[in-house]
């Protein structure tokens, strides 16, 4: 049989399986390996499965990803999402909107030492949102800012998506680490210039909270040292070549156990509880990212990725209306699945047309990871619009949709910004050694 009919048929298998539910990385994986036994035999399919299932892992360069969820695990476990809300909130929540600066600027800080987005849109569903209602704030601005704010869990490093990019595309973890920084310094100060543009137009839309004394708001900046001195030891060390990037995830993930002691924050009970969190996300992780491989060596025999170039190349379009194509491809697949499972699935067939097109592939990942951003929050469905729903029962999505579409449209500007000014991505890992 033709390996393009079987190529197609193993697309059509693979999301006839995700649509019965079936999770993404066991669809992969059995998609994979019975594509690949057709082509070449049970026998090599089966040996490919051990292989590649003990090769990834007891990779040292993979031990970023549970070194890194154990890190957030902890963080999440010793509070610190309320400290840092605590703290932004004591600086500018007596200012109209400024609850919601406060959101963005807290989710920014535990984004920085959490690397999940999931995580952050939850966590600030339970800290921030109940304070924005406290104060009149409307229901759509608040679940708008959170949802937002949650994005942010997958930009700033250490973020996991950027890992298992950087594992399946063969590049410098630290490099793409530090091209997270800037893009996501400029998420957060283009957010907040979303806040203040709502204030401005609509300035009884949004209420002022309580001024406090100023011997409070410096009070309350006193514990906002941990998280700080966390996330500056562990990418200072990344950034300067002291860690590589499996040692930095320990270390943070060490930091973030010991500063939880130090402090008081962590019980045996939440240790234990952050350990299983740690191990059950990142079994899920690995989970996906053996499918993955196993599905891109069916992918390589079939030359589906060459395949897709030669395709794509030929259709006269420039390079920059071809980007157009895939981030547009991406914004419907982010109507379909989660982050996560975006970037394993398509990277790999996606990936070899990039280097074609001569896009450089550092810049590109944090183009990708932007465009997932988007994913988790547009309208028809967005994941961090769920979770937020599973945590604030009493709003509608449609309320939620609401309060998150001015977001989205900064979010558009400012992919358009990152593909204009490639520079803003790529300044600091050119200056790493």
């Amino acid at each position: 049989m033709n390996t393009d009919l079987i190529a197609f048929i193993g697309f059509v298998a693979l999301f006839g399986l995700m649509m019965l539910r079936v999770p993404v990385g066991m669809a992969m994986g059995l998609v994979g390996v019975t594509g690949y036994g057709w082509i070449v035999g049970a026998g090599p399919a089966l040996k490919m499965v051990g292989q590649t299932t003990m090769r990834t892992v007891t990779d040292y360069n993979f031990g970023v990803i549970p070194m890194f969820m154990l890190m957030g695990a902890f963080v999440s476990a010793s509070g610190i999402s309320r400290e840092l809300f605590r703290a932004a909130n004591a600086l500018i929540g007596h200012l109209r909107g400024g609850l919601g600066v406060a959101t963005i600027f807290a989710c920014g800080g535990f984004a920085a030492i959490c690397g999940s987005s999931v995580a952050t849109a939850a966590t600030f569903s339970n800290v921030a949102y109940p304070e924005m209602r406290r104060y009149g704030y409307p229901q759509s601005f608040a679940t708008g800012v959170i949802a937002a704010g949650g994005t942010l869990g997958i930009m700033i490093p250490p973020s996991t998506v950027l890992a298992v990019y950087a594992i399946l595309t063969e590049q410098d973890i630290g490099k793409l680490f530090m091209a997270g920084v800037l893009p996501g310094l400029l998420a957060i100060a283009m957010y907040v210039l979303t806040i203040v543009i709502i204030v401005a137009v609509r300035p009884q839309f949004l209420p002022a909270g309580e001024a406090k004394p100023w011997r409070e708001r410096l009070a309350s900046q006193r514990d906002i040292w941990a998280p700080m001195a966390l996330f500056l030891f562990v990418i200072g060390g990344l950034y300067g070549g002291i860690f590589t990037p499996t040692e930095a995830g320990g270390v943070g993930a060490a930091g973030a156990f010991f500063l939880g002691l130090l402090r008081r924050r962590l019980t045996r009970q939440q240790i234990r509880d952050a350990l299983l969190e740690a191990t059950r996300t990142s079994a899920a992780v690995f989970t996906v990212l053996i499918g993955a491989l196993l599905f891109g060596y069916f992918l390589t025999i079939t030359q589906t990725p060459q395949k897709l170039t030669e395709f794509l190349t030929g259709l006269g379009l420039g390079r920059y209306a071809l980007l157009a194509i895939i981030m547009g491809f991406y914004l419907v697949l982010g109507c379909l699945m989660d982050a996560m499972a975006m970037i394993i699935l398509t990277v790999p067939i996606i990936f070899p047309l990039i280097i074609h097109l001569g896009f450089d592939p550092i810049w590109f990942g944090i183009i990708i990871v932007m465009t997932v951003e988007l994913g988790l929050i547009h309208p028809p469905v967005g994941m961090n619009v769920f979770v937020i729903k599973s945590v604030v029962q009493d709003v509608s999505f449609t309320t939620i949709f609401r309060g998150v579409l001015p977001f989205v449209g900064i979010d558009l500007l400012r992919l358009a910004i990152l593909i204009a000014f490639p520079a803003i991505a790529l300044w600091l890992p050119s200056r790493m050694g």
